[in-house]
C-alpha cells in the first residue's frame, strides 16, 4: 500500500510539475507576443514621426504634393476617389487643383474633372500647441482665384485641405498623404 501511495504521489508531483511548465511556457508566449507588438507599435511610431518630418519640411521648403484619395463636398457628401489624381500641389510658386472622377465623361482635365494652375501667393504657415501645422496661400490663375487651408496632423503625414473659390461658395476639402515633390506619383491632366 505504501509503494501505491508512493507511485501514486510522485505521479501527482510530476503532473504538478508538467502543468507548471506548461503555465511558466504560456507566460513566455504572451510576453514575447506583447514585446513584438510594443515593438511593431514603436516602428510605427517613428515611421509616422519620419513621415511627419519629411512633410514638414515639403511644407516649409513650398514643394509638397497632398495625394487626396478622398474628396468632401460642401454639404458633406464624400467620395472616395484616386490619390494620384487627384492632388494640390505647389512647386516654385505655381500651385496645381487637379480633381478628377472615376465617371463617364472626360471633363476639361481629360480625366473626369478639372485641373487649374495658378500662382501662389500669401503663404503663411504656423504651429499650434499640439503640434499641428496650418498653411494657407491663395491661389490666382486663369481657371482659379481661390484660398487653400492645409492642416497637417502632428502624428504623421496625413492631412486635410480646403479649397475656397473667391467667385463662389462652392468649397471643397481632400483629405490624403502629404508628400514632398519628389515622392509624389501624380497624373496631371489637362489645365484650364
Amino acid at each position: 500500500m505504501k509503494k501505491v501511495l508512493f507511485i501514486v504521489g510522485l505521479l501527482m508531483f510530476a503532473l504538478l510539475g508538467n502543468m507548471q511548465a506548461q503555465t511558466v511556457k504560456k507566460d513566455i508566449d504572451k510576453a514575447a507576443r506583447k514585446a513584438e507588438k510594443e515593438a511593431k507599435k514603436l516602428e510605427e511610431k517613428m515611421q509616422n514621426e519620419i513621415l511627419f518630418k519629411e512633410a514638414e519640411k515639403a511644407l516649409q521648403n513650398q514643394a509638397f504634393v497632398l495625394e487626396a484619395d478622398r474628396v468632401i463636398f460642401k454639404r458633406g457628401r464624400s467620395e472616395f476617389v484616386n490619390s494620384n489624381m487627384n492632388f494640390i500641389s505647389l512647386s516654385d510658386d505655381r500651385a496645381t487643383v487637379q480633381i478628377a472622377f472615376n465617371g463617364p465623361f472626360s471633363g476639361p482635365n481629360g480625366l473626369g474633372g478639372v485641373t487649374v494652375d495658378g500662382t501662389a501667393s500669401n503663404i503663411k504657415m504656423s504651429k499650434d500647441k499640439r503640434g499641428n501645422i496650418n498653411f494657407s496661400m491663395d491661389v490666382h490663375g486663369i481657371g482659379v482665384s481661390a484660398q487653400v487651408f492645409i492642416q497637417l496632423t502632428n502624428d504623421n503625414n496625413d492631412a486635410s485641405v480646403t479649397v475656397s473659390p473667391n467667385f463662389n461658395s462652392n468649397r471643397i476639402t481632400l483629405t490624403g498623404k502629404l508628400l514632398p515633390v519628389e515622392k509624389s506619383n501624380i497624373f496631371k491632366g489637362r489645365s484650364i
